[in-house]
């Protein structure tokens, strides 16, 4: 029997836990937890604030008690750890209910600690950031006692777009600004015009290369000048790792404080794993590093670390595509494989197509449009990315398993596509990007 400790309840150390049990009946496992809650459907918060998700407890999935009982996993939350010594295998944890700091001891210890939301730093009871189940509520209870009607969206990665869709939902009257031009850093800055297209349809305000100045009870006054009033601001301005309590540890960080992990999710430290946001990884089809702070991460690296305690040691992770994707009104934004700025590290060409999702003669048609990046010599996918209002999700799946299957840019002719008339083409998408690589 080992002794497991897990720093962090929510997807990726919940998760372990619950793979570690499930392939160990005898293994003691402990979670601490800083904050109130466990589990949740960090995801889907946005959707709950927008009322698409009704139920809170659709997106709140277990409570402690319950976990001990269905799993004979103790979680105890309002408990951080503060500080590990990875030589005497102990780790110091401070709950903050009581104050009281205590030692414990480990056999295997699991890093799940996530990021935090960064903060402009401004002072105000209505500016709020998005991370957790308790800043969930907090935002959903100050609209509701607040009568809260417009909202200023800080930033425009995918929580702030997300938000804005979602306060938009809601009936509130939403405005978002973003420090520089790059909205969606994901994808190609071009696909992203149907970003700016949405909002202009909706008449929803946006200030690009914009900041906040000052804030003066509730009047912003920007940058450029500009003083505007609002009801609510929420802050999407990127994260950081929460690491800052393994300096001295012996566990390695890099420059930003990410935790790097080899193909078993071990840290440089024996018998410590690390999962999650929190840690650094590598591509399945380059030989470069990843952070691919997403959801399949998490989860994959649950089940290989579980599998590794196991003694397991042939089940390991093969690295990160990188596939992600986005809601954004009516249309869908999603990529897969190396980022756009690590496209110059090779010497690469590019195919573009666009055309209708599905056969033309069947109604309801639109647009998708298609990027794929491919190495010259050897044909090998780099990158893809796809915007539209249907079916991007499908293609952006498929050439993520193209990747996965090393297949080329010239294989691509190869897709043999579920095709009816509703759904695509007999000759697809993703079969035309292959045939147009042929003359490249």
């Amino acid at each position: 029997m080992s002794k497991i400790v897990v720093v962090g309840a929510v997807a990726g150390g919940a998760t372990c836990a619950s793979q570690i049990r499930r392939l160990n009946d005898e293994n003691a496992i402990t979670i601490y937890e800083k904050d109130r809650d466990m589990s949740f459907a960090n995801c889907g918060l946005p959707y709950y604030l927008g009322d698409v998700i009704e139920k809170r407890e659709s997106v709140l999935a277990i409570e402690p008690k319950d976990f001990k009982d269905k799993k004979n996993i103790d979680v105890h939350t309002y408990h951080e750890v503060i500080a590990v010594d990875s030589q005497a295998k102990t780790v110091t944890v401070k709950n903050h209910q009581t104050g009281e700091t205590f030692e414990d001891t480990y056999d295997y210890l699991i890093l799940s600690p996530g990021c935090r939301a960064k903060s402009l730093g401004f002072d105000a009871d209505f500016i709020f950031t998005l991370r957790n189940m308790e800043d969930t509520d907090r935002i959903n209870d100050y609209i509701e006692a607040h009568d809260v009607k417009r909202v200023l969206l800080v930033g425009a990665g995918y929580i702030s777009l997300e938000m804005l869709e979602n306060m938009y939902h809601r009936g509130l009257k939403p405005t978002l600004i973003h420090r520089s031009d790059q909205v969606n850093k994901l994808m190609d800055q071009d696909m992203n015009q149907v970003i700016l297209d949405a909002m202009d349809e909706r008449d929803i305000p946006y200030y690009l290369n914009e900041e906040i100045d000052s804030i003066e009870g509730h009047d912003v006054t920007f940058k450029s000048g500009k003083t505007e009033s609002f009801d609510m601001i929420i802050e999407g301005v990127g994260v950081a790792p929460n690491s800052e309590f393994l300096k001295g540890s012996g566990v390695e960080r890099d420059d930003k404080g990410y935790v790097p992990v080899n193909e078993k999710f071990e840290t440089n430290a024996d018998g410590i794993y690390a999962l999650g946001d929190v840690i650094t990884s590598f591509y399945r089809h380059v030989d470069l590093k990843a952070h691919v702070p997403l959801a399949f991460g998490a989860h994959r690296a649950a089940s290989i670390i579980a599998e590794q305690l196991e003694g397991r040691s042939e089940i390991v992770f093969k690295g990160f595509v990188g596939a992600n994707i986005v809601k954004f009104f009516q249309y869908t934004l999603a990529s897969t494989g190396v980022t756009v700025k690590d496209l110059d590290q090779f010497d690469y060409d590019v195919v573009n197509h666009t055309s209708n999702t599905h056969a033309g003669y069947y109604p309801d048609n639109s647009k998708m449009h298609i990027r794929v990046y491919f190495e010259k010599s050897s044909r090998k996918i780099l990158r893809a990315a796809a915007v539209g209002e249907k079916g991007v999700d499908k293609r952006i799946d498929v050439i993520t398993m193209a990747i996965i299957g090393e297949q080329t840019i010239d294989d691509l002719t190869e897709f043999e596509v579920a095709y009816a008339p509703p759904y695509s083409h007999p000759k697809d998408i993703i079969n035309m990007v292959g045939y147009k690589a042929r003359n490249k």
